[in-house]
C-alpha cells in the first residue's frame, strides 16, 4: 500500500490491524523468551495486550517525543475516533489511548518499515516487563 493511501485509512480500520500486528508480537514474545504453559501464556500475554497497558505504552512513547508526526497523526486518528465498543475492564480514557496506540502500530505495519514498527513494539514490550517488575 502507498503511503498516502495509509494516510486516508480509517482509524479504526488501523486499531483494528495494529490490535493482530501487536497481539502476533506478544506472542512471539512469550514463546522466544518464557518456558510458560499455554494457559500461563495466554495469562501473561494480558499484561501486554489490556487497555491500561497499551494507554501507559503510548503515554510513554508521547512524553519522551520518540514519535515522527506522522506517527503522532496515526495515534490522534485511532484515539479520537468513536467506537461503538468499550473495554470491559478499562477507563474511556486508556481504552482511547489503547485505540490509540493500536492505530500507530497498524499505521506502522502498513508502513513496510519493519525496523521502525520493531522498535515501537520492543519498547512497548520492555516497558511493559520493566513496570510488571517494579510491581512485584
Amino acid at each position: 500500500m502507498q503511503i498516502k493511501d495509509i494516510r486516508q485509512i480509517n482509524g479504526l480500520s488501523l486499531a483494528y490491524l495494529g490490535d493482530a500486528a501487536w497481539e502476533i508480537v506478544i506472542r512471539e514474545y512469550l514463546v522466544a523468551n518464557t518456558q510458560l504453559k499455554p494457559n500461563e501464556l495466554h495469562k501473561h500475554g494480558i499484561q501486554f495486550a489490556k487497555a491500561s497497558g497499551q494507554a501507559a505504552i503510548v503515554t510513554a512513547l508521547l512524553d519522551q517525543e520518540l514519535l515522527s508526526d506522522d506517527e503522532v497523526q496515526a495515534f490522534k486518528r485511532g484515539r479520537n475516533m468513536k467506537s461503538h465498543t468499550s473495554a470491559k475492564n478499562a477507563s474511556i480514557a486508556d481504552y482511547r489511548l489503547a485505540t490509540g496506540f493500536e492505530a500507530l502500530c497498524g499505521y506502522l505495519y502498513l508502513q513496510d518499515d519493519h525496523e521502525r514498527f520493531h522498535w515501537v513494539t520492543q519498547f512497548g514490550l520492555k516497558f511493559i516487563e520493566e513496570n510488571e517488575r517494579g510491581q512485584r
